[in-house]
Parts: structure tokens; C-alpha cells; sequence
């Protein structure tokens, strides 16, 4: 019986994504078949939940099949990031659009990703004060006590890490075993190699032309390839959200959101306020914050399912590429943006945690010392966040390792963490976004016209 109900299961999963690909035959633009799928994921999902118990083996079995069309599509834009990230870089400079003032604006991105990051750290302390958000107040059963220990272990193993060795982790030691994403910083490490190697082909091509125009000519061939993968991909990215909605959803402990939904509210408003601060920059840069939330959509939804900032970066490029961001400026914003200054994973999370555990440490988190070393300390830490899933875990445990709090009580959020998770993830992008849009018009490089055209289909139908 259960094998028979599974199958129906993924039956009902794969006309979905029939409904879908119809969508997309009649000619229905991207942005909608993204939410049409995630629409159907939210729905699907509560009804799996309504009909199965949360333990349900039909339940496991039939989330683990959709995990095929959902991971698989998350994996496959994995795969493209570091391809992507390098060849990209390494025509923008073969294109002469980064030959000079390259560190002006990648110091300009930095800056505005740490920038925002503080301001998303202030944020995040005054909901947990507002929200009168304390750790004694979560129930502490087998699975928060579970993931204490958890964190504990991970905590002992970087605990004797200091600052300046957590900066020589973003040095591309060999950058081959970087382009396998063996290590959280790994992405970071290929733009610093790609930057190095583009530097070199402008070197010599003041003296050896015919070398250096052979070398643009091979690396604009590569970029073709690598963006016509990114291509195939994004035509999957519905489907993609169709299932990582779904399973997300049925699987998640609704009960345990129940009680803890005080936190996630605060978790929502506060990173709500920072999405609106990132409108409010675009605005007052003398730009239309509607127009990027209409071709934001797409990669903000699949950021949001998906809870990989690192999988959303073909999209996330690309958005910005039809928002008139130059190619150059949008692959450091983007790949910068995995590992520096993330607006939710290492700003909003670590701050809120910080001001719920310090109560139980015998401290006032309305200090205004303690508030002032809170945001420089969540600043600091957000260097070498990972893109994936995980990174604000990390992040929590620099921060609160740095404050003298206790890192196990952490772990009382995990029944709620992955709901919390997807609008952390989603607000990273948005940051990044924000970065290389500020960066182009600061510069006078972006291309208003393009930023203004229609909404861009991100060449999926092409």
C-alpha cells in the first residue's frame, strides 16, 4: 500500500510539472510559471501534510523521489557556479570592461555588502527586542538538544581560528581543488584567481597581442559554452521550485512552527525591513524599485525554495545583467555575495540569536556596548560565509563565540530553521543585487535603458 500511494504521489508531482510545461508552450512568461510552480509547491505540500502523518514512510519516500527534479535542478546550477564565475570574470577582462579602477569596484561592492550587512545586524536586534524574543522561552526536547551537541562539535573544531587566519582561508591556495567547492570560501578564491590571471592577460597584451588575443579569443569561446549550460538550465527552474516547494512544505514540523511562531514572525519582519531598505537605496539612486522587483522575482522565488545562494547565482548574474548591471560588476557582486556581508544569513540571524541567548548569560542586550561590539563583531564574522545551506549556522557560531554566549543554545531554533532559512537565503540575493546596482550607477556604468526595458526572460526560452 505504501509503495502504491507513493507512486501516486509522485504521479500528482509530475502532472504538476505537465500543468507547467503547458504554461510554457502557451507562451507564459518566466516570472509567472515561477510562481504558478511555487503556488502549486505550497498547496501540494499541505495536502500531503493534511493527508499523511508527519512521519508518514509515504510521506519520506515520496519527498525523496521529488528530491530528483528538486535537488537535481539545485545541482546542476551548482555546477555551473565556478565555471561560470571564472570565465565570466575572465571575459570581462578580455572585454576591456575591467581593465581599470578593478579595485574601486570590488572595493565598492565589499563595502556596500558589509554596509548593509550592519544596518541588517541593527535590524535584527530590534526585532528580537521589539518581539521581546528570549531562549528560555523555547522548549527544549530531544532535537534541540540533539542539534546543542551538534553545534558544539562544529564549534570546538574552529574555536582556536583566528581573524587573520580566517582571512588567509579566502587566498586561493590551489585553485584547482577551489574549482571543486571543497571549501566554504571556495568561490571567493576563484574570482581572487580569476582576477589574478585577467591582470596578467592585460599584461600581455601590451606586449604580445597576437598571445593575448588568441587567449580573449579561446575564453570568449568557453563563456558561450558556460552561458548556454546556464541557458538550459534556467529553462528547468519552474520544475525545479515546483518540487523543492513541495517537499519543504510536507515536510515541515507545523506543530513545532506553532509554538516557535513568535520567532519566525520577528525573523519575517526583520528581514522584510532590510528588503525595503534595499528598495529605498535603488530609489534614491533615482531608479524604479518596481522595476527590480519585477525581474528580481524569479531568482528571489528559486533563492527562497531553494535556500542556496550559491545555486541561484547563474540566475542571480543574470538578473542583474537585465537590470543594466556590465557583466563584470554583476559577477563580482554576485560571487562576492556568497561569501561576504550576506544581509540575512550572516546579519539578521547572528544578531537576533545574539540578543535572545544574552539574557541567559547574565547579560543586558540593551547595553548600548553591547549592541555597538554586537554589529562591528556580526560585520567582521560575515567574511567567508558559505553560500549553501548552513552558512547562517556559521555564522551564529563566530558571532556568539566572539560575544562570550553560550553557541549550543543555537540549536533551539531547528524546528523552524529551514522555514526561516528561505527568506534568509532570498534576502542574501537581494543584497548582492542591490551591491553590483549601487556599484554601476556610483560608476556611471549602469545602462538605464536596459534597466527600464520589459522584463527580461533571462534567455530560458532561448
Amino acid at each position: 500500500m505504501n509503495v502504491f500511494l507513493t507512486i501516486v504521489n509522485i504521479v500528482v508531482l509530475l502532472l504538476l510539472a505537465g500543468g507547467l510545461y503547458y504554461l510554457q508552450r502557451k507562451k507564459v512568461s518566466f516570472s509567472k510559471r515561477v510562481f504558478a510552480a511555487l503556488a502549486a509547491g505550497i498547496v501540494f505540500g499541505l495536502i500531503l501534510q493534511f493527508v499523511y502523518e508527519p512521519a508518514s514512510k509515504v510521506l519520506s519516500n515520496s519527498a525523496d523521489w521529488y528530491s530528483i527534479m528538486g535537488g537535481g535542478y539545485v545541482k546542476f546550477l551548482q555546477m555551473a557556479v565556478m565555471p561560470l564565475v571564472f570565465v565570466s570574470i575572465l571575459s570581462a577582462f578580455t572585454k576591456l570592461k575591467l581593465s581599470n579602477n578593478v579595485g574601486k569596484i570590488s572595493g565598492s561592492v565589499i563595502g556596500i555588502l558589509l554596509g548593509t550587512t550592519a544596518i541588517a545586524a541593527a535590524i535584527g536586534i530590534a526585532a528580537a527586542l521589539s518581539f521581546h524574543l528570549e531562549a528560555v522561552q523555547i522548549t527544549k526536547g530531544a532535537p534541540e538538544l540533539a542539534r546543542a551537541t551538534e553545534l558544539q562539535t562544529t564549534f570546538d573544531q574552529i574555536k582556536d581560528k583566528t581573524l587573520p587566519q580566517q582571512v588567509l582561508d579566502l587566498f586561493p591556495g590551489n585553485p584547482f581543488l577551489d574549482f571543486t567547492g571543497a571549501r566554504p570560501t571556495s568561490t571567493i578564491a576563484i574570482v581572487i584567481f580569476a582576477a589574478f590571471v585577467g591582470i596578467a592577460y592585460l599584461g600581455v597584451k601590451r606586449k604580445q597581442a597576437d598571445q593575448a588575443a588568441l587567449f580573449a579569443s579561446i575564453v570568449e569561446a568557453v563563456h558561450a559554452i558556460v552561458m548556454r549550460v546556464v541557458t538550459l538550465i534556467l529553462r528547468l527552474t519552474p520544475y525545479g521550485v515546483l518540487a523543492l516547494m513541495t517537499k519543504t512544505v510536507a515536510l515541515s514540523d507545523l506543530d513545532a512552527i506553532a509554538k516557535l511562531g513568535k520567532f519566525v514572525i520577528a525573523s519575517y519582519v526583520a528581514l522584510a525591513l532590510m528588503f525595503i531598505i534595499h528598495l529605498l537605496f535603488i530609489t534614491f539612486s533615482g531608479l524604479s524599485p518596481v522595476t527590480y522587483i519585477r525581474k528580481a522575482i524569479p531568482v528571489l522565488s528559486f533563492a527562497f525554495t531553494s535556500r542556496t545562494s550559491a545555486g541561484a547565482l547563474p540566475l542571480n548574474i543574470s538578473t542583474q545583467k537585465s537590470l543594466g548591471v556590465p557583466e563584470g560588476i554583476a559577477n563580482f557582486a554576485g560571487s562576492f555575495g556568497l561569501t561576504i556581508g550576506q544581509n540575512g544569513c550572516a546579519g539578521i540571524y547572528p544578531a537576533m540569536l545574539a540578543v535572545m541567548i544574552a539574557p541567559s548569560a547574565g547579560i543586558d542586550p540593551l547595553t548600548p556596548s553591547f549592541i555597538l561590539s554586537l554589529i562591528v563583531i556580526v560585520v567582521i564574522s560575515s567574511f567567508g560565509i558559505a553560500g549553501v545551506g548552513g552558512g547562517a549556522t556559521f555564522a551564529a557560531l563566530l558571532v556568539l563565540s566572539s560575544m562570550n554566549l553560550p553557541v549550543a543554545l543555537a540549536g533551539l531554533l531547528i524546528s523552524v530553521e529551514p522555514l526561516i532559512d528561505m527568506g534568509r537565503t532570498a534576502l542574501n540575493v537581494s543584497g548582492a543585487m542591490t551591491a553590483g546596482i549601487l556599484t554601476s550607477k556610483a560608476r556611471k556604468e549602469l545602462d538605464t535603458e536596459v534597466y527600464n526595458a520589459p522584463v527580461n526572460e533571462l534567455k530560458a526560452e532561448a
